[in-house]
């Protein structure tokens, strides 16, 4: 097009010096002895102008022929440009759709474009994920490693998600810090290493995170709550377990707002429990239930072995005062009581728990009871209404 532009401001300057020069007269004359060639100077001006016109194109022409191959190499390398980015295209919509066989195949077409093997290495290695052939993903990741430096952030955090899925946690927990260690710490990244600290018990990590992750506002308070709490109660059953002695220490160590909380209250006395510290576990249950009334831990507190049953049948028998209609803690006295073998009044109890609120428990509870007593009917009764209570839930 700009060749042709030429080509027409040549023949309109031609056009316009011959009606420039149609009053002249002069000539030029060209001798090369013993010839003489004499024109009007109209006419070798039109021929100066026709010849540089004709010249252009020939040399245009040449010039054109001569860079053949390469304008057909930019046309090629072009359309596979164009082809790559639509298979890059298509694998996401394939991964996205759930069609990963798909989707792989076309991510490493994608991945021959310049530019993009890093990006189309991903995507084939979540889709070879979620088909579970790990062998694969490892490869596709192994290819992503060694393509573009600046894919590096996205392939460790691409990486250590997909090992978080496999629960190879501590892999991923080595990925993640060396991810942190480049750059700065992301909300994704920092709940990814949150998941791999669950995964691997360290719990101290577990809640140093989850408030870090809190202060970004990236957890909804609700959310937040649940991982603490269960990070102390992993760590008190811990301890149970390996250090029964530091137990104690271990829970006055603990912070106060910790301390007061009733799901952390549960897991603390089932610790002390276990930990063969009854009189502790009662005590933790008795200060929690003055924070706050629970039916897990009213339960608990009948459920605590041995001990002083007769205190805690008083100390239960001032709560019922208070609140006449708690299923649940009648049925904490009824057990109370059996434990004790007051038989009449653990029925009545157990009756009492079963007349507000018809439970599985109680049913068993009334049931072991009458088959103490050698009331087989009775007790028969009661296990085929407890049996029901379970279909039922």
């Amino acid at each position: 097009m700009k060749g042709l532009l030429w080509l027409l401001a040549a023949f309109a300057l031609a056009a316009g010096l011959s009606v420039a020069m149609r009053q002249t007269e002069g000539y030029v004359l060209f001798v090369l002895s013993p010839y003489e060639v004499e024109v009007s100077l109209v006419l070798f001006l039109l021929c100066v102008v026709v010849g540089l016109a004709v010249t252009y194109v020939l040399v245009r022409l040449v010039a054109h022929t001569l860079n053949l191959p390469a304008h057909v190499r930019a046309f090629r390398a072009r359309q596979r440009e164009k082809r790559g980015r639509a298979a890059l295209l298509g694998a996401l919509r394939s991964l996205f759709e759930g069609r990963f066989g798909r989707a792989e195949k076309l991510a490493a077409e994608g991945a021959e474009l310049e530019g993009a093997g890093a990006a189309g290495s991903l995507i084939a290695a979540r889709a070879a994920q979620r088909m579970r052939d790990f062998a694969r993903r490892d490869s596709w990741l192994a290819r992503a490693r060694d393509a573009e430096p600046e894919w590096r952030h996205a392939r460790l955090a691409t990486e250590a998600e997909l090992l978080l899925e496999e629960r190879r946690f501590e892999v991923a927990r080595l990925l993640l810090r060396e991810l942190h260690a480049a750059g700065p710490r992301h909300i994704a990244t920092l709940s990814m290493m949150l998941r791999a600290e669950q995964g691997l018990g360290n719990w101290e990590e577990v809640i140093r995170l989850a408030r870090m992750l809190d202060k970004a506002h990236a957890l909804p308070p609700e959310a937040l709550r649940s991982i603490v709490t269960n990070a102390w109660g992993a760590m008190l059953a811990r301890k149970a377990a390996n250090e029964p002695g530091r137990l104690a220490e271990f829970w006055r160590g603990m912070p106060q707002e910790e301390r007061c909380n009733a799901r952390v209250a549960v897991a603390a006395a089932r610790a002390f429990i276990q930990a063969g510290d009854v009189r502790g576990a009662q005590r933790i249950i008795e200060e929690a239930l003055a924070q706050e009334w629970r039916a897990e831990l009213v339960l608990l507190y009948g459920e605590c072995p041995d001990g002083e049953s007769l205190e805690r049948i008083q100390r239960a028998e001032k709560w019922l005062a208070e609140r006449p209609q708690d299923p649940e803690l009648l049925l904490t006295l009824g057990r109370l009581c059996a434990r004790r073998e007051l038989w009449g009044k653990a029925q009545s109890y157990f009756e009492a728990s079963l007349a507000l609120q018809r439970s599985r428990a109680a049913h068993v509870a009334l049931a072991q009871l009458l088959d103490h007593l050698g009331r087989a009917e009775e007790a028969n009764r009661h296990y085929r209404a407890a049996a029901e209570a379970d279909v039922a839930a």
